[in-house]
């Protein structure tokens, strides 16, 4: 897998910070959220519950609150830059399922993983045939 150029132009430091603090504050589960865009900046991020019947295992974000969450990003006049999630117990790579489910393939895949104690946030790309790396650029 290499590395591809991202689509923002900016993912800042404080959103980054963010996604790692609500995946280390929930490791029981993965979290799972939205981010929207305005003008290729990172700038807003939307927390959405994991309705999945192992959440520890896989994300499965509440219909409901995905559809809000939707609504209200078109009202902010952002678009769907990024879909996040967390591995509690792993790296933050896709999964074979995370490949098999995803369903936005102009949103890029951000994955927390918790394996190592410490949260770190990755960026991945479909490519249509699998993810590759994406480094995300700083504010």
């Amino acid at each position: 897998m290499s590395d591809l150029t991202s689509p923002l132009s900016c993912f800042g430091r404080a959103l980054r910070q963010a996604l790692c603090a609500e995946a280390a504050a929930q490791t029981e589960r993965e979290i799972c959220g939205l981010i929207g865009a305005r003008a290729g900046r990172a700038v807003s991020h939307y927390p959405i519950r994991n309705g999945a019947a192992d959440p520890r295992q896989r994300y499965a974000m509440d219909p409901a609150a995905q559809i809000a969450a939707f609504k209200l990003m078109r009202a902010r006049e952002e678009t769907l830059a990024a879909i996040y999630h967390s591995h509690p117990d792993g790296a933050p790579i896709p999964s074979p399922r995370d490949a098999r489910e995803w369903t936005y393939p102009e949103a890029l895949c951000l994955i927390v993983g918790l394996a190592g104690g410490t949260p770190e946030l990755r960026a991945w790309r479909w490519t249509g045939q699998g993810f590759a790396a994406v480094v995300l650029p700083d504010d």
